[in-house]
């Protein structure tokens, strides 16, 4: 029997989203696994792993944007914009309360960032990472991105650390985020440490441990942890067809729109009489057309 859904992971320290991947087609025995935004090793937190039908999902879901409490240490500057990169200290003095929130106001809204030379943002088909380790740096182009909210948890004045809470769109570097902010307040920042808590309109609630998902699947629990894949279409409307429609659908064809139980408008999940989640569909000249199916073969 095929394992659909999603784990949501609350990633450990040290590992790569890859690498998670992996130890996750081990416990539930099934090839078929991805993720939805990558964490970088040292980063923890809300890693969506999608499970065999739910790999067709990255490209639909609704929620994009991130939210993360990131640690950062005034009075330093970093070739990776992290303690884990070659750490020069500044010598300057370490900024007051006051002065750093009048700076975190310009970096709410819309923003340029820079991306840094360890993103996977690619120069002539060539990652930037993959760069970076040869030692080359090469010109970047600002790209525009969205805090939608940027808030001091803490702050200690005699250390420089500062944690902060950020909700941002998608492809935000909060290393960079950090990084900016110690070079307008001129006394340098580097990242410390990262956790991510949430992504795909998934949370940390919602999460597991790789230390619990192998005790759940040890005692063969593991697949009860997956959540729907229709869970995080819950954005979009949704309209319930009939029986015949319904194997239409499924079969690769298209519902013509006045035949339908309620008026759709834009992507809308399509769900079977008894309430199984068959796919995303859209209005289309007088149909509704095949987005995506979560059943069966193709699309």
């Amino acid at each position: 029997m095929s394992v659909n859904g999603i784990i949501c992971l609350d990633k450990p320290k040290n590992i790569t989203s890859f690498a998670c991947c992996s130890v996750f087609r081990r416990l539930l025995n099934t090839k078929k696994i991805g993720h939805a935004g990558t964490l970088d090793p040292m980063a923890t937190g809300v890693l969506p792993l999608l499970v065999g039908q739910a790999t067709r999902a990255l490209e639909y879901l609704p929620v994009q944007d991130k939210r993360y409490t990131a640690t950062l240490r005034f009075g330093y500057v970093s070739d990776t914009q992290d303690i884990w990169g070659s750490m020069t200290a500044t010598g300057c003095s370490l900024p007051l309360f006051s002065d750093i929130n009048s700076a975190l106001a310009s970096f709410r809204g819309q923003i340029e960032q820079i991306p840094p030379m360890i993103s996977a943002v690619k120069h002539q088909g060539v990652k930037l990472y993959e760069l970076a380790r040869k030692g080359i740096e090469v010109e970047r182009k600002a790209r525009p991105v969205t805090i939608y909210s940027l808030d001091v948890i803490d702050y200690d004045q005699k250390t420089g650390e500062l944690k902060l809470d950020c909700h941002c769109s998608k492809g935000t570097y909060i290393r960079t985020l950090c990084a900016d902010l110690g070079e307008m307040l001129g006394c340098g920042a580097v990242m410390s440490s990262l956790r991510r808590t949430m992504a795909a309109g998934l949370n940390l609630n919602q999460c597991i441990t790789i230390d619990e998902a192998h005790k759940l699947a040890e005692k063969g629990l593991l697949e009860c942890k997956l959540i729907s894949i229709e869970s995080v279409f819950q954005e979009y409307n949704s309209v319930t067809v009939t029986s015949a429609q319904a194997k239409r659908f499924q079969n690769g064809g298209a519902l013509l729109l006045d035949r339908l139980n309620k008026s759709v408008d834009g992507i809308t999940r399509v769900n079977a009489p008894d309430g199984t989640f068959l796919g995303l569909g859209k209005p289309e000249n007088d149909e509704l057309k095949i987005l995506k199916l979560f059943t069966g073969g193709g699309n």
